[in-house]
Order: C-alpha cells, then sequence, then structure tokens
C-alpha cells in the first residue's frame, strides 16, 4: 500500500510536489526557473500600448496626452488621423493614446 510518505519522490519540480494553501496560490506564481514572485494584474486595454509608444517614438505618454487634449480636433478617428500624419503614430498606437484620453476626459 502506497502512502505519502512511503512514496517514491517523483520526478517533478518541488514546486508542483509541494502543497500550498490557496491563498497562497492565488498570491503567488512561479517563473520558469521555479521561483515564486508576487503575482501582478496585467495591463489591459489602451494602456498596454504605452510602454511600447514611449520606447519607439520616444516622448512620454504625459505629452502625447498634453498634444491630444490641446489640439482643436474633437472627434476620435479626426484625432487618430491627425496623430498618424502629423507624428507619424502607427495606426493602433494612435488609436490608444486617443482612446485613453478621451476616456480620461469623460471622466472614465
Amino acid at each position: 500500500m502506497w502512502s505519502a510518505d512511503t512514496a517514491p519522490a517523483l520526478a517533478l519540480p518541488s514546486r508542483l510536489r509541494t502543497w500550498h494553501p490557496p491563498e497562497v496560490r492565488k498570491q503567488d506564481h512561479y517563473d520558469m526557473r521555479g521561483r515564486t514572485s508576487p503575482m501582478t494584474a496585467p495591463v489591459k486595454g489602451p494602456a498596454s500600448y504605452f510602454p511600447s509608444i514611449e520606447k519607439k517614438y520616444g516622448r512620454p505618454i504625459a505629452e502625447w496626452k498634453d498634444l491630444i487634449r490641446t489640439s482643436p480636433l474633437t472627434k476620435h478617428m479626426e484625432l487618430v488621423t491627425w496623430l498618424k500624419t502629423e507624428h507619424g503614430l502607427g495606426h493602433g498606437h494612435a488609436n490608444a493614446l486617443v482612446a485613453h484620453t478621451l476616456a480620461e476626459s469623460n471622466g472614465n
């Protein structure tokens, strides 16, 4: 008869052989090397584009938002087209900036 004490060690990483209470399992996750680290909620929506926008175009997001807010244009697609033609942004990046900025302006 097998029991937990007499069972041979499985060829699994220790993180898979160790029981963790549910509250720990929900808070921690394992990286590829078996280390635990606190989970961070992934950024979703338009803000998920912000790191690549800053890297690609060399301007902070606050600067892009200020440009959008001070523009005489008010419609979403007008602003997207303006960012694409005047500032050389790609459609997805322009759309993300405009959507996020207008949502903030509307209080969402």
